[in-house]
């Protein structure tokens, strides 16, 4: 089954647009387990056990677990999340962006050593940085689009005066996922969801591709707002534009004490139900 495939599984049996960010952080680990590395797997796998019913998508964060010396616990998460949510799709975030032959180890690493359903990728090397991964049929690729962070306005929203219309980086990005880009409907893009105005103008560039659209909760932005800027249906309510809206930090630490799986839950419930409108 694609990615795709799965995302639209997921989306309609859960009723779910919410992703969960996996993105331990040592020092905000719940009680007896702060500070200690070994326990990020265990906290990690308590929170897909407490959400695995209520999400479209999982997307662990590497650099969480690289940064700890910790990527067997990475790969052992994605075998928990395997057993315990096998119709929920896994994006793996890692922001690649390299040349092609390093592309190639990139995407050997995301797909075959962590079997990630999708990768988030730079696209500022261009199309060849890009093909690796599309060699793998049926998995997702995201490009980074129009990102949250307030440096995102540095490059994305600069007008390319060599292309037709010299529209904004971001937008360009756009076109070139919906287009030429996408040969086999494997590509999707990450926008932010502080900027309800550009989800908007990048879902009227590339009104069918998934969009991955971090920012809800613990960043400002505002779940109902997100999904009319880019979330599309048909008459019958067929998705036809797939929105995955993630809150990592609002959902991992809803409680820094033992019910921190229990707090989760609840938040996760809450955020899921604020997004399916």
């Amino acid at each position: 089954m694609s990615f795709v495939d799965m995302l639209l599984r997921a989306e309609a049996r859960h009723r779910s647009r919410l992703c969960v960010g996996l993105d331990p952080d040592p020092a905000r680990l719940p009680g007896r387990w702060r500070g200690r590395v070994e326990h990020l797997y265990d906290f990690c796998a308590a929170i897909v056990d407490a959400t695995a019913d209520l999400v479209c998508a999982y997307k662990p964060q590497i650099a969480y677990f690289a940064a700890h010396g910790a990527e067997a616990q990475l790969e052992r998460l994605m075998a928990h999340i395997r057993v315990v949510a096998p119709e929920v799709p896994i994006i793996l975030d890692a922001k690649r962006g390299d040349i092609g032959s390093t592309a190639e180890q990139y995407a050997k690493e995301a797909f075959e050593r962590y079997g990630a359903d999708a990768v988030t990728l730079s696209p500022f090397m261009g199309f060849d940085s890009v093909e690796p991964y599309l060699r793998y049929p049926g998995k997702g690729v995201f490009l980074l689009c129009r990102t949250s962070n307030p440096g995102g306005d540095d490059l994305q929203a600069q007008r390319l005066a060599d292309v037709p219309g010299q529209p904004r980086l971001y937008e360009h990005i756009a076109a070139l996922a919906q287009g030429p880009w996408n040969r086999h409907g494997q590509m999707g893009l990450v926008v932010g969801a502080t900027y309800p105005q550009e989800i908007e103008r990048v879902r009227a560039i590339a009104p069918t591709v998934p969009l991955l659209i971090p920012g809800v909760g613990a960043q400002g932005g505002d779940a109902a707002t997100t999904v009319r800027a880019g979330w599309r249906g048909d008459a019958a309510g067929h998705t036809t534009g797939p929105v995955i809206v993630n809150s990592s930090r609002a959902i991992l630490y809803a409680s820094t004490g033992d019910d921190f799986a229990t707090a989760a839950r609840a938040e996760a419930e809450r955020t899921r139900a604020a997004l399916w409108v």
